[in-house]
């Protein structure tokens, strides 16, 4: 089962308040951005954040361990807690100050013969 565009856009607007968010649609799910950063999934109609030791202490009895899908590492489960925008913004924040800079991708050659 794939996300619905409307469970990322309600998403989304949650979390207008931070500004620079985004998603990423990629095999029917979506990756979810703050500050180019990817701090959490979309899957199933179900919001996963990744587990940082700041967030898990700001969301504890918030979240349930889940799997975004199947081979993902455990991230917070915090699709009862979508409602909650000044929540889920904070979340957020937290866990974007947490995670460190994504690596420069590499530049790919592109030698013809």
């Amino acid at each position: 089962m794939s996300t619905k565009p409307s469970t990322a856009d309600f998403i989304l607007d949650q979390l207008a308040a931070l500004g620079n968010v985004r998603v990423y649609r990629m095999f029917g799910e979506y990756a979810l951005y703050f500050d180019e950063k990817v701090v959490g999934l979309i899957c199933n109609d179900e919001l996963y954040i990744k587990y940082t030791d700041p967030g898990k202490t700001f969301a504890e009895g918030r979240y349930t361990e889940g799997y975004a899908y199947e081979g993902a590492k455990p991230s917070m489960n915090m699709s009862d807690s979508i409602d909650d925008p000044e929540f889920l913004c904070t979340l957020v924040r937290m866990t974007a100050d947490a995670l460190p800079l994504p690596k420069p991708k590499k530049k790919h050659l592109n030698i013809t013969k």
